[in-house]
């Protein structure tokens, strides 16, 4: 297992008593339909992990791989203008969650952030998260990603 996947296994338990089964595809899972064609499971079920900048806040949204994320609406979450809600800058999300673009797990953070959690996920028995790389994914019941994120269900999708 990559060594950042399994850092990421290793803080699930330890913070959570989670233990993730890891899966990891070496041509990788960089997108939501590519991660869904790996899995062989429906795009939908595809909880990615995206940073935004809200006001100066850095903010995660665990969203659907079919949805694409509405600025206005994270903007309308946090009550601030929707210009003041941007893609954060890959370093900040490094330096502050700990983990790169691609591979930024729901939670295991180094730093809390709010989490907001694309409401369409709870419709799913099974989702699939980044696991520390952008080859490594798992799957969780929606309401422990919920709880182990202390993630707020918002409809965040376009």
């Amino acid at each position: 297992m990559h060594e950042r996947a399994a850092e990421f296994a290793d803080r699930a338990r330890e913070a959570y008593g989670f233990d993730p089964e890891v899966f990891e595809f070496p041509e990788g899972t960089k997108t939501a339909a590519d991660a869904a064609d790996a899995i062989d499971c429906d795009v939908s079920q595809i909880a990615s992990s995206l940073a935004f900048d809200v006001d100066g806040e850095l903010v995660v949204s665990v969203t659907s791989g079919a949805n694409r994320v509405s600025e206005a609406a994270l903007a309308d979450a946090f009550d601030v203008d929707p210009s003041g809600v941007t893609m954060a800058d890959p370093d900040r999300v490094r330096s502050t969650l700990g983990w790169s673009i691609g591979g930024v797990p729901p939670f295991g953070h180094d730093e809390s952030v709010p989490v907001l959690l694309d409401e369409t996920l709870l419709q799913h028995e099974t989702v699939w998260a980044a696991a520390g790389t952008p080859s490594a994914v798992f799957p969780i019941a929606p309401e422990e990603l919920r709880r182990y994120a202390g993630a707020e269900p918002a409809a965040v999708a376009e």
